[in-house]
């Protein structure tokens, strides 16, 4: 049985929704933290819906905040219950993006993801196993989950960006060209990358004019 996702929402600029990016946020936080991105980005997406979601779960790392999956160095679950909650979440945010598809009446290649961090990893591990390509993914400060498996798994393989910053010392920066590598190897031939230079685990005005572009590009704006 799904959980529902609680989601704010940032109007589309024009009032028309043409287009959706979902937030995804990352451990310990909640969809406030990256809906104030709406501001910025909407300006330029005046046709966007913008949807950011509470992860499912109370996160015991971070007890005012959410998570999509436990961590075991920080809050000493184990693997086992690590990889249990991730399931469960993925099948929550496969609900919510059916759902939320459904009652905005757009398709699939109308809608990006947005992750950050462990909002990252949530999005680099749905959107691939979906029966349909969202129009793409912009995946923040995370890493690629269970490369070895993407092959046989993945139905689609939506344009990725993938951003770093070279001095991220919660998810190390190598994580990103190895998620390139395994995308690629994978069958991507739409993957992106850029490194935040001097920026730690956070998203810096240079990454976010990157991920603009490449929004607006993908959603045909």
């Amino acid at each position: 049985m799904t959980r529902v996702l609680n989601a704010q929402r940032r109007a589309p600029v024009s009032g028309e929704t043409r287009s959706v990016v979902v937030f995804l946020h990352g451990y310990g936080a909640n969809g406030a933290d990256l809906l104030g991105l709406a501001d910025p980005l909407g300006e330029h997406l005046p046709d966007t819906l913008f949807v950011a979601p509470d992860a499912p779960e109370a996160c015991a790392g971070a007890p005012m905040g959410f998570q999509w999956f436990p961590i075991p160095w920080i809050d000493n679950s184990s693997e086992e219950e690590s990889a249990r909650g991730m399931m469960q979440s993925v099948e929550d945010l496969n609900a919510f993006l059916d759902a939320l598809m459904v009652d905005e009446d757009v398709l699939p290649e109308q809608v990006a993801l947005f992750g950050f961090s462990q909002g990252t990893m949530m999005s680099l591990h749905v959107a691939p196993r979906r029966e349909d390509a969202v129009a793409g993914i912009v995946a923040f400060s995370g890493r690629l989950l269970s490369p070895e498996s993407l092959t046989d798994e993945a139905q689609v393989r939506p344009p990725v960006l993938l951003v770093h910053g070279d001095a991220d010392d919660v998810v190390p920066p190598a994580a990103l060209p190895q998620a390139v590598e395994a995308l690629q190897a994978a069958g991507w031939s739409d993957v992106y990358a850029h490194v935040m230079k001097g920026t730690g685990h956070g998203i810096d005005p240079d990454g976010l004019g990157v991920a603009l572009a490449f929004l607006r590009d993908k959603l045909g704006f």
